[in-house]
């Protein structure tokens, strides 16, 4: 989620990352302006409470006409508290909403555009001389190591058994990519894959990316897309005291719904609603 002292303090660097990723550069100008709406709205209420306070401490002391007209004054100063707070409670939500709008501040130098703009920093190795290559799935089929039509028939679209030598080389990829972050200092953990929703929200994937989520509406969980997610509020609401990183390395299965990929490789099993990943997050 946006820093909003770093949005007041440089919203030129939020609207270049937007334009950066081809995403609305409004969405930062409508920010500046709820930010600035709900700055407002606190200043308006805290000077109503300030008055209703002191006009407490004048009506025990009043008699006659002048505690009758305090009452009256007390009794529509009230009403007027009651609104400025309700004011409050919507410009927080309006701001809210307009945070989870913008993306998180992209690196200096990352190229501007979408997937399909990448630039290639250096390729390492020299590419094989192959006659007639096959793709993943052909050599997966052919090994009998994926099982797409299987897949589909049990859960549909984008799902597939791995079998036979497909998920033993899952299984041996996943342990050794286990062991190798062990190795380098990361704790292995195995997380829930269920979260609340403020855990997902705190990652930013019910912003701009909530229809990519699975939500079960009876228990208000959300399915994780990665396990940076329950690793990311593993230590929510604490305070660390740090001699060095916290380093994690986490194991689960990940649920994607692919909301926005429709037509994009829908050969073979690199853009799916399950699959099993190691994550590595450092605090």
């Amino acid at each position: 989620m946006i820093d909003l002292r770093l949005l007041r303090e440089d919203p030129d660097l939020v609207r270049k990352s937007q334009r950066t990723r081809g995403e609305s550069v409004e969405a930062v100008d409508e920010l500046l302006r709820a930010d600035e709406a709900r700055r407002s709205a606190i200043s308006s209420f805290e000077a109503l409470r300030a008055e209703q306070k002191q006009l407490g401490k004048l009506v025990p002391k009043a008699t006659g006409d002048e505690k009758t007209a305090l009452l009256t004054q007390t009794k529509e100063l009230a009403e007027r508290v009651k609104a400025a707070e309700a004011a409050v409670t919507e410009a927080e939500a309006t701001l809210r909403a307009a945070q989870m709008a913008i993306s998180n501040v992209v690196e200096e130098g990352a190229p501007a555009g979408g997937e399909d703009n990448y630039v290639v920093l250096r390729e390492v190795g020299d590419k094989p001389a192959i006659a007639e290559p096959k793709d993943h799935l052909a050599l997966g089929e052919a090994l009998g190591a994926i099982d797409m039509e299987r897949g589909a028939k049990v859960s549909g679209a984008r799902f597939y058994f791995l079998t036979g030598p497909g998920a033993l080389l899952q299984l041996g990829l996943l342990q050794m990519g286990l062991w190798q972050a062990v190795e380098a200092g990361f704790t292995p953990m195995i997380p829930p894959v269920l979260v609340k929703p403020e855990s997902m929200e705190g990652t930013g994937f019910l912003g701009a990316h909530s229809s990519e989520v699975y939500y079960l509406p009876d228990d208000d969980l959300y399915l994780v897309g990665t396990s940076e997610v329950p690793l990311a509020a593993y230590h929510r609401d604490e305070i660390l005291t740090l001699d060095g990183p916290r380093r994690y390395v986490g194991w689960s299965s990940c649920f994607r719904r692919e909301a926005g990929s429709y037509g994009k490789d829908t050969r073979g099993i690199i853009r799916v609603h399950q699959f099993d990943k190691l994550e590595m997050f450092s605090y």
